[in-house]
């Protein structure tokens, strides 16, 4: 590889990093260890990096010794492990000192992952983010053989999304009526459009996140995976919108897919969902209470991010709310989520975090017939499972504390009950 190219890339790259706006996100870091950064595409990665430099920069680290490289620059487009042994021998000539490696989208380059090892036996500092949950892979956690730790980046969580807006969300905020308001209005444009970090910065972020969307679908999904029917993908994810809200079978999908015309059989429904799940572009939670056939067969799939499920759907209120309050639970209790559904007590719980002690039903409203259902579940929940220490029903505003048959159960709007999960 052209040595001099890769230095102009590197110093192509100080100039985004120098002129990029960064807002301090939520995730600490370790200043001695090397990372391995995952998410979706557009979540905040790079930028996560790029405040690593400045950091770097301002401790009164030279410039020359910070060798940033995206390997989605089209300029590396014919780059491949060979070539890694170059990047060194450039770092050697823009500086005598240790440099700190950074690389983007590196998954763009086959067994990079021994190259990161060989880094990390040297002593040097390296940072690597990708799009793909196959970085964390078994096979190439036991090539970096634990020299690395992993990180997971998602779109703004809601206080994250308030900080960039610049409106305070602490102490007295959330006691004062106009405060109240004011974060109550930035959670009706969040629950819709999501909390990509670039997205604030454009008059149309459905179109910006309908871009994110098809370079998902078609380079992180359809060209990593070489998908042969796209079409079939399509309307699969489409369907796949549709049941948010409810458990749904690999069978249901399958026989739903070939009902309209596309012939693809029910294993390749199920890889095609596993493909979107290792981009980052959904996700699943299973029944707690199903026996592990049944678990993982009849799985809730939710999107990363609001903005993305709103590109599909009409009828949008009570599922975009719940797939909002899906994302926030999984940020904070990751593999620990369920729902849980039981036919013999009659339960219906639409999220089960058993280790934590609690249980939440999601409702846009709980007027009318809906406040009983939703109780009625809760109470039968809290009698049978003394671990239960909250049970909580989120709304889009309503507010109340109720007790029933000796249950307390608490009526909370989503932005509140967002924020409380930041903490």
């Amino acid at each position: 590889m052209n040595r001099e190219l890769l230095k102009r890339i590197i110093f192509d790259q100080h100039e985004v990093i120098r002129n990029a706006q960064i807002i301090p996100r939520r995730y600490a870091l370790d200043p001695q260890a090397n990372y391995v950064v995952t998410g979706l595409r557009r979540a905040g990665k790079s930028t996560l990096l790029y405040g690593i430099v400045h950091d770097l920069v301002q401790s009164g680290v030279a410039w020359e010794r910070v060798i940033y490289i995206n390997f989605e620059d089209e300029r590396l487009a014919d780059f491949t492990s060979a070539d890694f042994q170059d990047i060194l021998l450039a770092q050697s000539e823009l500086s005598h000192e240790r440099g700190y490696f950074f690389f983007d989208e590196i998954q763009n380059v086959a067994s990079w992952e021994k190259f990161a090892r060989r880094l990390a036996d040297a002593g040097e500092r390296i940072y690597i983010t990708g799009s793909n949950a196959a970085m964390l892979s078994s096979q190439i956690s036991s090539t970096l053989g634990g020299r690395y730790f992993s990180l997971h980046v998602t779109p703004y969580r809601f206080d994250e999304y308030l900080d960039a807006l610049g409106q305070t969300h602490t102490g007295g905020a959330l006691y004062t009526t106009r405060e109240i308001g004011r974060i109550s209005h930035c959670f009706d444009t969040f629950y819709e459009q999501g909390g990509f970090p670039e997205s604030l910065r454009f008059s149309s972020p459905r179109a910006y996140v309908e871009n994110v969307y098809q370079k998902v679908l078609l380079g992180d999904v359809a060209a990593r995976y070489n998908v042969r029917n796209v079409d079939a993908l399509r309307v699969l994810m489409k369907k796949v919108a549709e049941t948010v809200r409810n458990e749904v079978s690999f069978s249901a999908l399958h026989h739903t897919l070939q009902s309209i015309g596309h012939r693809i059989s029910k294993d390749t429904v199920i890889a095609y969902l596993g493909y979107a799940r290792e981009a980052y572009l959904l996700f699943s939670i299973t029944n707690a209470t199903a026996k592990f056939v049944e678990r993982e067969g009849s799985p809730k799939y939710y999107f990363s991010d609001n903005g993305l499920l709103n590109l599909f759907l009409f009828d949008r209120d009570t599922a975009l709310l719940e797939n909002e309050i899906a994302v926030a639970l999984r940020d904070r209790f990751g593999e620990g989520l369920h729902y849980l559904k039981s036919p013999k007590t009659g339960i219906d719980v639409d999220f089960y975090v058993p280790e934590s002690g609690l249980a939440v039903q999601v409702a846009y409203s709980v007027a009318g017939s809906a406040r009983e259902r939703e109780v009625a579940n809760l109470t039968r929940l809290a009698h049978v499972d003394d671990s239960v220490e909250r049970l909580v029903i989120v709304t889009k505003e309503e507010e109340e504390t109720i007790e029933r048959d000796g249950v307390r159960i608490e009526i909370v709007p989503a932005w509140k009950f967002l924020l409380s999960l930041c903490g």
